[in-house]
């Protein structure tokens, strides 16, 4: 991507995307809740669903093809394989590699990711993140060989990372999507639209001044100016718009906004026919970018970034408009369509995967998250 591409995603923010209202700065009461305090109601929940359907991990039987079911510890990069024939030329390209260790760990894992971008066709500036992990961990924009090398000095040993060729889009959303075993057509049960928080310069102000100065962005400081604590002292000249988050996940500070009235059937089609030729995939989220809304709506105009599996969230619930009860009666749906759909693979002879194999998978992604980079 030439520089002045990247200059058009600076100079244009949310280009493409409905216009968001003045609500905007506002952050719910339980936006940034403490996670096992919001989720205490949803895990008595899947208790019940559990003794309802004879079977606590039923949901790691969803999408028999991956591993857990996508529930906790997948790899992004097998994920994004089970995308099979033209389904790949809606995904943006991407390479794994093996973060080596030992002797000349650095410059192997180096020589390695140059080989595989090269093959792959992938230019800088591209995104790095791991392959395994959740909510925006370790997501980075690389734009020099310098960067990229920093970026593998910071990763673990022994781990895979995920280089991807950036999608030059400013408009980003996630897409949820279910089917039953027992249907031919699969539906999309939310869409979450994402936009990326910015301040604007005014000649006089730092970069600090105006993320605490800003409705939203003061209130979530904290995700901010370690992130950009080397340009916090910086004065930004007027009417110069500073990308605050990269990475489109609500906890790392993006704004989302509930856009389930937005759904069309020719966007149903279009992730439907991308879902069907992942044998074995039946519920997840596809998170997409575009440039133009519009086109979106009519199943066009998009580059898929990532697949989650049954681990994936209807995240329009983060819309600071949202009610607790409503978030709660979505996640509510959003698991009873993952036992339900475990149970009616169980019956087709998927087995569910052992709990004990759950928290084994579970506690090697937290121990690895605490090891990943910053994300920007």
């Amino acid at each position: 991507m030439q520089a002045e591409q990247i200059q058009k995603m600076q100079d244009k923010p949310h280009a493409g995307m409905p216009p968001l209202d003045a609500s905007a700065g506002e952050v719910s009461w339980f936006e940034f809740a403490p996670a096992h305090l919001f989720y205490t109601p949803i895990a008595l929940y899947c208790g019940w669903l559990s003794l309802r359907h004879f079977g606590l991990t039923l949901p790691t039987g969803s999408n028999p093809a991956l591993p857990y079911s996508g529930l906790v510890g997948e790899s992004k990069y097998e994920v994004l394989n089970h995308a099979w024939d033209t389904a790949q030329d809606w995904i943006s390209p991407y390479v794994r590699v093996l973060r080596w260790s030992g002797e000349n760990a650095i410059e192997r894992t180096l020589e390695d990711a140059e080989t595989g971008l090269h093959k792959a066709g992938i230019t800088y500036p591209f995104v790095a993140k791991p392959d395994i992990g959740m909510r925006g961990a370790g997501v980075q924009l690389v734009h020099t060989k310098a960067e990229l090398k920093a970026y593998i000095e910071r990763f673990p040993a022994g781990a895979n990372l995920l280089l991807q060729a950036l999608v030059d889009m400013e408009g980003e959303a996630g897409v949820f999507y279910v089917r039953h075993p027992d249907e031919q057509k699969g539906r999309i049960i939310s869409l979450t639209l994402k936009y990326f928080p910015r301040v604007t310069g005014d000649g006089q102000s730092t970069l600090r001044q105006l993320i605490l100065a800003d409705a939203r962005a003061g209130k979530l400081a904290h995700l901010y100016l370690e992130r950009h604590r080397e340009r916090l002292h910086e004065v930004i000249p007027e009417g110069e718009s500073i990308r605050l988050a990269f990475a489109g996940n609500h906890c790392r500070g993006t704004i989302f906004r509930n856009g389930n009235d937005e759904i069309t059937e020719a966007m149903t089609d279009r992730f439907d026919a991308i879902a069907q030729t992942m044998d074995g995939f039946f519920v997840g989220r596809f998170d997409v970018r575009f440039d133009d809304f519009e086109a979106f709506q009519a199943g066009e105009g998009f580059r898929i970034i990532e697949i989650n599996g049954a681990g994936g969230e209807a995240t329009h619930i983060w819309d600071s408009r949202t009610t607790l009860l409503e978030a709660y009666g979505t996640l509510m749906r959003q698991f009873g369509h993952l036992y339900a759909i475990g149970a009616k693979n169980r019956r087709l002879g998927h087995k569910p995967t052992r709990l004990r194999d759950i928290i084994k998978a579970w506690w090697r992604e937290k121990r690895l998250t605490k090891h990943y980079p910053i994300t920007h």
